[in-house]
């Protein structure tokens, strides 16, 4: 799917998120970012960060109408590394010179893949996307979770993955992918 891309946020690659965006990746065909290839700072109020290798990672993603946030759910929250790029984000709302890249994550499609070790993702979980996504303008698209207490199985799953790969491909041919 050439609009669609995941950015993936784990400290396993190979773990059960690794494994599960994998497959989701596999039936869509798109390509997953992995934050820990990358160099991305954490959020500071002088901004002085800007060297490292958000911006680039950003001016990619702006080239898809939808964008497929992975992550394991750790506390009722993101990983450490979807945290880091999440805050990284109020640079494109905060600097001048950043404001039109923000704009242009309006109107683009947000979906969540997720596992934990429960059965359903949690409300708060989801909510910081939710929000995220509606302050920024993007829509959200939906998420996909994987309860893996128990390991990585996923026959456990393949119900879920094909509606979601589903809602995925029906909303990138409504935007005309």
């Amino acid at each position: 799917m050439k609009d669609t891309i995941a950015i993936f946020a784990s400290a396993r690659r190979n773990g059960n998120t690794g494994k599960f965006i994998d497959w989701i990746g596999n039936e869509l065909d798109i390509d997953i970012i992995d934050l820990s290839e990358k160099n991305i700072s954490p959020y500071d109020y002088e901004h002085n960060n800007l060297n490292d290798d958000f911006i680039p990672l950003i001016n990619q993603l702006l080239g898809y109408e939808q964008i497929i946030f992975v992550t394991p759910i750790y506390w009722y929250s993101s990983s450490a590394q979807m945290k880091i790029f999440m805050d990284r984000i109020a640079d494109l709302l905060y600097l001048e010179e950043l404001k039109d890249k923000g704009r242009k994550l309006r109107d683009k499609t947000g979906y969540v893949v997720c596992t934990s070790t429960s059965d359903v993702a949690n409300q708060s979980f989801l909510n910081i996307f939710k929000d995220t996504f509606e302050y920024l303008g993007m829509n959200y698209g939906g998420y996909v979770h994987a309860n893996c207490a128990n390991g990585y199985s996923p026959n456990e799953y393949r119900e879920d993955v094909s509606k979601f790969v589903e809602l995925v491909k029906c909303s990138d041919l409504s935007a005309g992918g």
